[in-house]
C-alpha cells in the first residue's frame, strides 16, 4: 500500500474536512507523510499566513506519528510569490492566461469550458487544447514546481461533452510536445486519482497513452489523490498503481523531510506496494 498522499484539500480552500481530521484519517490509513496543497489560483486563494500556521500547528501535534509537509497548489496565471516557504509546489494550470470577467478554469464546469472555447478559441475545441498545452509547457518555469499536477486537466469534462477526440494527432501533437519539454527540465508529474476516486471520469489524468509516452521519455511519477474529502485520501491508489505498472513503470516517488529538514524525493518499488 502506497503510505502517502501530497495532493490535499482543506476547509482552508476548497475542501470538505479540516486539516486535522485528513490527519486523523491518514493515520488511521496507516500513512507515513502527509502533504497539504491548498490551492493559490485566481478563484481560491487561501490566507498563505493562517494556512501555513495551521499545518506548523499539526506538524507540533502530530508531528512523531507523521511526516507532515507544507505543500500548494499554485496555478501557473498566478504569482508564484504568494506563498513563501511553501516546501513543495504542485504546479496546475486550471486557467488559461485570457482577460476573463470572471475567472474560467477548465475544469469549472461544462458550460464554463464552452464559453471559454466559443469566446477566445473561435468554437475550435483543438485551438483551446493546443493553447492549453502551450502554457501547460511553461508550469514548470513559472511555477517552479516540484512536480506537475494533473497534466490533462483540460479533459475534465471530456467523457461526457465528447467536445475533442483525444486520440486526435490535433490534440496528442502539442500535449506530447508539452510533455516532452516538462521531462527535458526534470520535474515529475503526478498521477492524479481525484478525478476517478470521485466517479468524475473513467481514466486518470495523465491518460493511459500519455502515461506510457512518459515512461518511454524518461518522466517520473508521484500517485496522489487529490484528496478534496478526508474518505478520499488514499482513493485510486490501487487503480494508480497499476495503471503504472502497465505503462511500464517500476517505481513511485514520494516526498519526505530529511534529517537536516529539507524537503526531498525519495524512491519506492511499484511491485512492493
Amino acid at each position: 500500500m502506497l503510505r502517502a498522499n501530497y495532493h490535499t484539500h482543506t476547509v482552508l480552500c476548497d475542501g470538505a474536512n479540516t486539516a486535522e481530521q485528513m490527519v486523523r484519517r491518514a493515520l488511521d490509513l496507516g500513512f507515513e507523510h502527509l502533504g497539504f496543497s491548498g490551492h493559490m489560483d485566481p478563484d481560491i486563494h487561501m490566507d498563505w499566513p493562517a494556512y501555513v500556521s495551521e499545518i506548523d500547528r499539526l506538524k507540533r501535534a502530530y508531528g512523531e506519528r507523521i511526516d507532515i509537509l507544507t505543500g500548494v497548489e499554485l496555478d501557473n496565471t498566478f504569482d508564484r510569490s504568494c506563498c513563501p516557504g511553501a516546501e513543495y509546489v504542485i504546479g496546475s494550470t486550471h486557467f488559461l492566461p485570457v482577460a476573463t470577467e470572471t475567472p474560467m478554469s477548465v475544469d469549472g464546469s461544462p458550460e464554463t469550458l464552452r464559453r471559454l472555447c466559443d469566446e477566445f478559441y473561435g468554437g475550435d475545441w483543438y485551438r483551446l487544447t493546443r493553447a492549453y498545452y502551450e502554457f501547460e509547457a511553461q508550469v514548470h518555469e513559472r511555477t517552479d514546481c516540484t512536480f506537475v499536477g494533473h497534466f490533462d486537466l483540460v479533459t475534465r469534462f471530456n467523457d461526457q461533452m465528447r467536445a475533442f477526440d483525444e486520440g486526435d494527432p490535433r490534440y496528442l501533437a502539442p500535449a506530447l510536445e508539452a510533455m516532452e519539454r516538462l521531462v527535458s527540465e526534470g520535474v515529475p508529474f503526478e498521477i492524479n486519482c481525484g478525478a476517478v476516486n470521485r466517479g468524475r471520469k473513467r481514466e486518470l489524468y495523465p491518460r493511459h497513452e500519455l502515461l506510457r509516452a512518459l515512461n518511454d521519455m524518461g518522466g517520473q511519477i508521484l500517485i496522489n489523490a487529490d484528496a478534496h474529502q478526508a474518505e478520499k485520501l488514499d482513493g485510486g491508489f490501487d487503480v494508480a498503481v497499476r495503471t503504472a505498472l502497465a505503462c511500464g513503470f517500476t517505481h513511485v516517488n514520494i516526498l519526505a523531510h530529511e534529517p537536516d529538514g529539507t524537503v526531498g524525493l525519495r524512491q519506492l518499488a511499484l511491485d512492493a506496494l
